[in-house]
């Protein structure tokens, strides 16, 4: 997703309201999930959610999201945020995340998807520390849950 950033997408310090960018990546985020499953997938959570730099009235965004990692039903989604000055040709990363997003069957029950196969060093790279952050998910789910 690519959008130009007005200045009603941003807050009282003229930079983009956060909110607005977690809801471009929720969006994109859930795209990467329903291709890669072929069914309808839900937000489960989100992790890791990191502003990195600010992104400025007049600048363009984009943002983009891939399946790095699969379990049964759950599909763990990188999402990063890229931002373009178009005068000086600047870009940055100006926010990354991860997102779990549960894939749903016709019935809205939880329904197996397929496994990843990552092609590109960065995909190996997260496909392999993916294990590990979704035990501390897990974790941090069951701790919430005794609360």
């Amino acid at each position: 997703m690519t959008q130009l950033i007005f200045p009603l997408d941003t807050n009282h310090n003229d930079t983009m309201f956060g909110g607005k960018l977690m809801e471009y990546m929720d969006k994109v985020a859930a795209i990467a999930a329903m291709r890669h499953a072929r069914m309808q997938a839900v937000t489960a959570s989100t992790d890791s959610l990191d502003f990195l730099a600010p992104i400025q009235v007049g600048e363009v965004i984009e943002v983009e999201a891939f399946v790095t990692w699969t379990n049964r039903s759950s599909m763990e989604v990188y999402v990063s945020v890229h931002s373009e000055n178009l005068f000086s040709g600047l870009r940055k990363t100006t926010v990354t995340a991860f997102f779990t997003f549960v894939a749903l069957d016709g019935s809205g029950k939880p329904a197996i998807v397929p496994a990843v196969v990552p092609l590109t060093e960065e995909e190996k790279r997260l496909h392999d520390s993916a294990p590990e952050r979704y035990a501390l998910r897990k974790k941090r789910k069951e701790d919430r849950k005794r609360g």
